[in-house]
């Protein structure tokens, strides 16, 4: 199948703006056209796209094949990594692959890649002799993202109350060709050399900071408009005569290019900028850009490469004294996208269709408008893809000079040099260069705390040193020569730090913990190493400069001694969260920014006067699947994610041994399980799950191993427990008596993704609401005891308006045995109505009760599914409402005979709720002539598996929490009597591309600070406990507020 002569160009799958191609028709056309014999190119077969730069029509008009089946394809295109199940064995594959850094969110497509027996080429490696890649995008990236600044400034402009010419541009992807685009720009940059810009925003100054492409294609925009450059060194006298300027309008910009000297000064006054010296010993350097550039500049444009050994750009302190001076900056576009890199609060990416945020130093918040105070800052990670026919054709332009040697061309070690070189895998096996990668795997690439260190490296040596190791260590392949010389010399090596260079100027860092037995082998092999880093002056060439390394050697180090990181003034804590389910990511996010900018506001509402230590946090997420956890933690500071069986218990105890605190997102049924543990190593214990009697009976044990066991910290039970808490206790500090409690609580979709019959849709099991819809209830109300049979639930539902949020139309069930509660909150005695509902959009009952007295909630075996031949749904839907079935072509099951079966049958009295019911079953597809699963044993089976397919919520979709508590308080002393209401609402939040469920952040947040909350020694009790005491319901009510959980209190 290799060297067929056969391509195919794959349909990207990676996110909707993508557009590229690695092969343009026009390049299509010459490859087959022009011959096998001449090109080695016999056919090309194209996945159809629809959201392609190029139509399929284009690629079919000059001899292309259009199929979704590429298996006649010895060699495949793409530009993105594809989908694992889009891989076909013993095929090479071209694209960005990534895989070559060995970092861990790319492994799983390097192991189907080598499981496949695929060879794999990454176009990232294909370098030309002079050391530069061949094929980049970077001045398209530079291009696109200085145009969608330009449009921002606009906006941002008029937000402040300054029209400006900007305020004309479109986005980079609006315009049908980069002509266009750069025609539109020289168009403002006319309006502004005749027209001017206002005085109150002049001089506008842009800073671009990088040499490479990327900087190359913002300029190249740039230069576009009536500019002038200045030397950075001028940046004062500009700035202060521009603003000392009497002219009403300004008529040119300005631009800045600064380099590393102008970012960072030595901290030895006698001695000056080194560029060497400083890559090599970036600890000796301290940063300058706040004091020397930024408070002059208007905009940043940031092209450069960063590693995090170097000082950042801009911190995030910084930029708030700054602010706090009145800097004139208004904008910052990180092309680079380097997220929480050199410039500290970029800290999410952004999207092509909504390219901006505004961050807001004073406060450290984060907005997504561009009104209010602050600044808007870009980071798109794809800029490129907004000009993907010119983009394309630069990329296919180098790739059709040697595509035809890939596709004919067997055995890649007959390849010219650049591509044998950029084979990272051939026929499922690692080639020599890359052979580095499964020891970069072996070795735990996140150092989650020093303190823990041991527990994380096997066969710990008796003597180690901390290595770092800066070059191109990667593209040159020296990490290989440095590793085998450790290994070779019997020493092992820990990877503490790895830092990839993300283009071939760049270079690439690595902290290697280098170890052995002998202290002489380790003197050995620092030699060695050093060897490398230090060749003799006879070898100089250009070429063989790129081969070097630059070498910093850290303290010998003992087994059993401390280390230089101990006397680190912040206090490192480790948790570990078991389970890697829709709450865990708002859980780890909270506790992984505790040290950070982003967490100072809120940390100090926990920390209060009590202390002003610093703390860093560091989560370690543990699932029984790798992938789960690793997709938690993706771009989640100070995190790790291990693969752990709980039933394991020699793995669990390890895990747990290490840490401090142990968040189970687990099942409850676990919980005893892992408490046990919890005591035994005396951890804490944090769990949002019910406290039942198993968990009881641990409290004596807690309390004599000296640990405390919080449960019910999520939100019902959780949040529920804590404002009720709140109210009630008060009232009574005021000497009040409660006469009423009423609790009303519902997680539903938003309105918007209300947009079913049902108006209701799952984000966890749907076989929940069925359920519970069956479950008796008890209440009180007026002092009288109210029993509901679980049959009658759905019709005693209610409707419920809250004055306060008057567009939500509802409706209440009451929710289970609403006494105990009355016992819980101490008010059993004096509360003559104790109710706790549940809350959905008004109809929904009486739907779900004519669909309970159809019987497709029945759990009992229905005899039609147990057939071999499976039957469908319309099948199913006949045998509920006896329709008969003998001649099922001429049955019409729609909406009007389903509505009419059902008034027939007596499942429903009224007309219009037969229709809503009927209007139900249809959306639900249980009237579709499709075959039954046969996993469905039972009407319930069925309805649950529709349910999970059509109720479901969509990626762009948010659900809704509503929690609402009403306290009617007398007061015997004033004959007043009051009524306290505290209501939640949250709605599902985007981030990152993803949807955040309210119902996901409302459990993972309330859980997190129950950790956090031991953490700090906030709760002293120990034992088993609940949210209902004072000592976690106020301060956890306090920080949930101050991170963003909305709640509302009123007293009428």
């Amino acid at each position: 199948m290799l060297g067929n002569g056969v391509v195919g160009i794959l349909s990207e799958s990676s996110k909707k703006w993508e557009r590229r191609v690695p092969l343009t028709p026009s390049h299509c056309a010459r490859l087959l056209h022009s011959g096998r014999e001449k090109t080695g190119i016999a056919r090309i077969i194209v996945q159809p796209s629809t959201r392609r730069i190029h139509h399929d029509s284009l690629y079919e008009d000059v001899g292309c094949h259009i199929s979704d089946d590429l298996s006649e394809c010895g060699l495949i295109l793409g530009i993105k990594q594809p989908k694992l199940d889009m891989i076909l064995p013993n095929r090479a594959y071209a694209f960005f692959s990534h895989t070559h850094k060995a970092q861990k969110e790319n492994m799983p497509l390097l192991d189907k890649i080598l499981a496949e027996r695929v060879s794999l080429y990454d176009y990232e490696l294909i370098v030309g002799d002079n050391g530069k890649r061949l094929l980049a995008f970077g001045k398209y990236a530079g291009r696109a993202g200085m145009i969608d600044l330009l449009r921002g400034l606009g906006q941002r402009y008029l937000s402040l109350g300054y029209s400006t010419p900007f305020l004309s541009l479109g986005a980079s992807y609006m315009y049908p060709s980069l002509a266009a685009a750069k025609a539109a720009v020289i168009t403002v940059g006319e309006e502004i050399a005749s027209q001017g810009l206002p005085s109150g925003i002049c001089p506008v100054i842009f800073v671009f900071t990088g040499s490479g492409n990327v900087s190359v294609g913002a300029q190249e925009i740039f230069k576009l408009l009536p500019q002038v450059f200045v030397e950075p060194s001028r940046l004062p006298e500009l700035f202060g005569k521009g603003r000392n300027v009497t002219s009403k309008r300004v008529f040119q910009v300005y631009g800045c290019i600064v380099t590393s000297c102008d970012m960072v000064s030595h901290k030895d006054p006698s001695k000056t900028f080194g560029k060497a010296d400083y890559y090599a010993h970036p600890e000796h350097y301290t940063p300058i850009f706040h004091e020397k550039i930024a408070p002059y500049a208007s905009v940043i444009v940031n092209c450069m490469y960063w590693e995090r050994r170097f000082p950042r750009l801009l911190s995030s302190k910084q930029i708030q004294e700054l602010n706090k001076k009145g800097c004139p900056l208004v904008g910052i576009s990180d092309i680079t996208c380097d997220i929480g890199g050199s410039i500290e609060f970029v800290n999410q990416t952004t999207s092509i269709d909504s390219p901006f945020f505004r961050y807001e130093p004073l406060t450290d918040s984060y907005h997504n408008d561009m009104d209010g105070d602050g600044v808007i800052c870009s980071a798109v990670d794809i800029l490129p893809t907004e000009f993907a026919k010119e983009a394309s054709r630069h990329f296919g332009d180098i790739l059709s000079q040697f595509v035809g040697s890939l596709a004919s061309t067997a055995d890649f070690t007959k390849l010219p040099a650049h591509l044998t070189r950029a084979c990272v895998v051939h026929g499922g096996t690692l080639t020599t260069l890359y052979e580095y990668i499964p020891r970069m795997r072996k070795s735990d690439t996140l150092d989650i705390s020093d303190n823990h260190t041991n527990g994380h490296i096997n066969n710990k040596k008796k003597y180690s040193v901390l290595v770092s190791l800066s070059g191109h260590l990667f593209d040159q392949f020296l990490i290989n020569e440095a590793l085998d010389i450790i290994e070779a010399a019997g020493g092992s090596f820990h990877l503490v730090k790895c830092q990839v260079g993300q283009s071939t100027d760049a270079m690439s860092y690595s902290e290697l913990e280098v170890g052995a037995d002998d202290g002489k082998v380790l003197d050995q092999i620092i030699d060695s190493l050093t060897s490398i880093a230090n060749p003799t002056e006879n070898h100089g060439t250009p070429s063989q400069q790129l081969n070097k390394i630059s070498l910093k050697v850290g303290k010998l180090q003992e087994t059993g001694m401390k280390k230089d990181s101990e006397s680190d003034p912040k206090r490192k804590m480790l948790v570990l969260i078991l389970g890697a389910g829709r709450v865990c990511q708002p859980a780890c996010e909270l506790l992984a920014s505790i040290g950070t900018a982003a967490s100072r506001q809120w940390y100090k509402t926990c920390l209060q006067n009590d202390s002003e230590e610093q703390m860093d946090v560091h989560v370690i997420v543990a699932s029984l699947y790798l992938k789960d956890a690793e997709e938690i933690i993706q771009g989640i500071p100070n995190t790790a994610a291990v693969e752990l069986d709980v039933t394991d218990h020699r793995a669990l105890h390890q895990y747990i041994s290490q840490v401090e605190i142990v968040i189970s997102l687990l099942l409850a049924s676990c919980h005893v399980a892992i408490a046990e543990v919890c005591v035994k190593l005396k951890k804490h214990l944090v769990t949002a799950s019910y406290v039942d009697d198993s968990m009881l009976m641990m409290d004596e044990k807690a309390k004599n191993a000296g640990i405390t066991i919080l449960g019910e910290m999520g939100l019902d039970p959780g949040i529920d427990h804590m404002m009720a808490m709140k109210m009630i206790n008060q009232a009574h500090l005021k000497k009040g008596k409660i006469m009423s409690f009423t609790s009303y609580c519902g997680g539903i979709p938003s309105p918007a993704a209300a947009n079913n019959p049902l108006a209701y849709k799952f984000s966890w099991n749907p076989a929940g609401a069925p359920k519970a819809g069956r479950n008796p209830a008890t209440s009180k109300s007026q002092g009288e005891t109210v029993h509901v049979n679980g049959d009658d639930l759905y019709d005693s539902a209610v409707r419920f308006r809250i004055p306060d949020l008057p567009a939500f139309a509802l409706e209440c069930l009451p929710n289970r045995n609403s006494l105990t509660y009355g016992d819980l909150y101490g008010i059993g005695h004096e509360a003559s109505t104790i109710f706790r509902g549940t809350l959905r959009y008004e109809g929904f009952s009486e739907i779900m009760a004519t669909l309970a007295r159809i019987g497709i909630f029945n759990a009992e075996t229905l005899p039609l599914l147990k057939h071999e031949g499976r039957p469908t749904f319309r099948n199913f839907l006949c045998e509920l409402l006896k329709i008969d079935t003998k001649d099922m072509n001429e049955v019409v099951v729609g909406e009007k005979k389903i509505a009419e079966r059902i008034l027939e049958l007596g499942h429903c009295k009224e007309p219009g709720v037969a229709v809503k019911a009927a209007k139900t079953i249809v959306f639900l597809g249980l009237n579709e002539q499709t075959g039954i699963p046969v996993s469905c044993q039972s009407a319930f089976a069925v309805t649950c598996h529709r349910m999970e397919e059509r109720l479901t919520y969509s990626n762009t979709e948010q659900d809704m929490v509503l929690l609402h508590h009403e306290v009617e308080v007398d007061f015997p002393d004033s004959k007043q009597t009051e009524r306290h209401t505290a209501t939640l609402l949250e709605f599902g939040k985007a981030k990152n591309g993803k949807m955040i469920s309210a119902m996901a952040l409302t459990v993972g947040v309330p859980v997190a600070i129950g950790a956090l909350l031991l953490i700090v020694n906030k709760i002293k009790t120990r034992g088993v406990l609940g949210p209902i005491v004072p000592e976690v319901y106020l301060p956890a009510l306090e920080i949930a507020q101050a991170y963003g959980i909305k709640l509302m209190e009123k007293t009428e």
